[in-house]
């Protein structure tokens, strides 16, 4: 679960009713919405958010480490409140649900010495991939 609209305002982050409304979209059930989705949630709550004020608003979240924009696979961008805490993403290769999963151990350390090539490796993104059960009863 995301809090993402407590760590705004403990920011300080200016909060009117437009961005309020996008951020209140992404907090709370954890999922990974598009620009698009995350508009038509928020103008369901209110109607005259625009989709500049939406587009705007997820760019300065992202701009601030307040949620991650996750991309796989070609898809359309999708919005991740959960930007605070450290995880991987599962995504279906049908649909292209994504959930957050917590592997136990450090992706780091999967890396050897040798295949560091003198790098500091300093993080790692590993996406794990296979089909939701919606898509496996089709």
């Amino acid at each position: 679960m995301s809090d993402l609209v407590g760590r705004l305002r403990a920011r300080g982050w200016r909060m009117t009713a437009q961005r309020r409304v996008v951020a209140e979209v992404l907090d709370g059930e954890h999922v990974h919405l598009t620009a698009d989705e995350v508009l038509a949630r928020a103008t369901a709550r209110l109607p005259e958010v625009s989709r500049a004020t939406v587009y705007n608003t997820l760019g300065e979240l992202v701009a601030l480490g307040e949620v991650a924009e996750v991309t796989t696979d070609g898809r359309a961008k999708r919005y991740d409140p959960n930007a605070r805490r450290p995880h991987q993403h599962l995504v279906c290769s049908g649909c292209g649900e994504i959930r957050d999963v917590h592997p136990d151990g450090d992706p780091l350390a999967a890396l050897p010495a040798s295949e560091r090539f003198g790098f500091a490796v300093s993080g790692a993104d590993v996406v794990y991939r296979g089909l939701c059960p919606a898509c496996m009863a089709m």
